[in-house]
């Protein structure tokens, strides 16, 4: 059950208010209602959007909390004076005390997507997501040499949402492979990965988080039992060490954390803004 409802209100997608507000909520232990109003970009949207928090003000019989990254002074004039709740404003907050400090004025753009369809980093992030899907779970051998990594691990280890997670957060090309017992019976690599070696970084995970993982999606089956999952482990990590693959272990980590790690070994420039 909610204790509290959060609203995130930009006059852009809403993306930037809701991941710094879940930033920010993430030190608290609570299990706020969130609701993202995007595309609130005149005074008749922030009229609106003041009747809807101040409902909920009174609905639940306290303040709802709004993080809002309007531009728009007039929008945001509108919802700072009407609406019952706690507000914070980012731009308010981070982006003026910045121009101050700089002496400059930022571009006040309204949504940050504004005109990103026209950039390239947009058309490479989309090439880098169709690359990523063509090749997931070893679909595809075709133009491995343009990867920018290529993910092994025993099946359900996290490839596929990291490969996606590269793509769609950094532009990767990322290829993904799914070590399975032929490959352990040779004890070798897939051959169409032994050209390119450098590209190579393996995920794996404790045997006991792998077997919940495959009896949810195949129980009480060979493939997700413990004794199978203990053996690919082991097999998968003995062929990395014997290969020189870097390697870590997704079981407690997040995506977040997992990308953030690969990227530091394979292309630390991507950390850098």
């Amino acid at each position: 059950m909610h204790t509290r409802t959060v609203f995130f209100v930009s006059d852009g997608t809403g993306i930037t208010a809701e991941t710094f507000g879940n930033a920010i909520l993430a030190q608290f232990e609570f299990k706020p209602r969130h609701v993202r109003l995007p595309f609130i970009d005149s005074v008749d949207k922030a009229h609106q959007v003041v009747r809807q928090v101040n409902h909920t003000a009174e609905v639940e019989g306290r303040k709802p909390v709004v993080f809002t990254t309007l531009v728009n002074v007039e929008v945001l004039q509108v919802i700072e004076e009407g609406c019952k709740a706690m507000l914070l404003d980012m731009f308010g907050t981070f982006v003026r005390p910045l121009e101050i400090e700089l002496g400059m004025k930022s571009s006040h753009r309204v949504g940050r997507f504004a005109d990103v369809s026209k950039s390239q980093e947009y058309h490479d992030r989309i090439e880098a997501i169709n690359y990523s899907l063509a090749h997931d779970d070893g679909q595809s051998n075709r133009d491995l040499e343009q990867a920018d990594v290529i993910l092994v691990g025993v099946s359900r280890s996290g490839k596929t949402p990291t490969s996606l997670y590269l793509a769609m957060q950094h532009g990767l090309k990322a290829a993904n492979y799914p070590l399975i017992p032929e490959d352990f019976e040779r004890r070798q690599l897939p051959a169409a990965l032994t050209a390119q070696r450098q590209k190579i970084f393996g995920l794996s995970i404790l045997p006991e988080r792998l077997c919940e993982i495959r009896n949810e999606r195949r129980p009480n089956s060979k493939y997700a039992s413990l004794e199978n999952c203990r053996m690919e482990v082991a097999e998968a990590e003995a062929m990395m060490r014997r290969e020189g693959i870097r390697w870590l272990s997704t079981t407690t980590k997040s995506i977040e954390e997992i990308a953030t790690t690969i990227l530091q070994e394979i292309r630390p420039e991507r950390l850098e803004y």
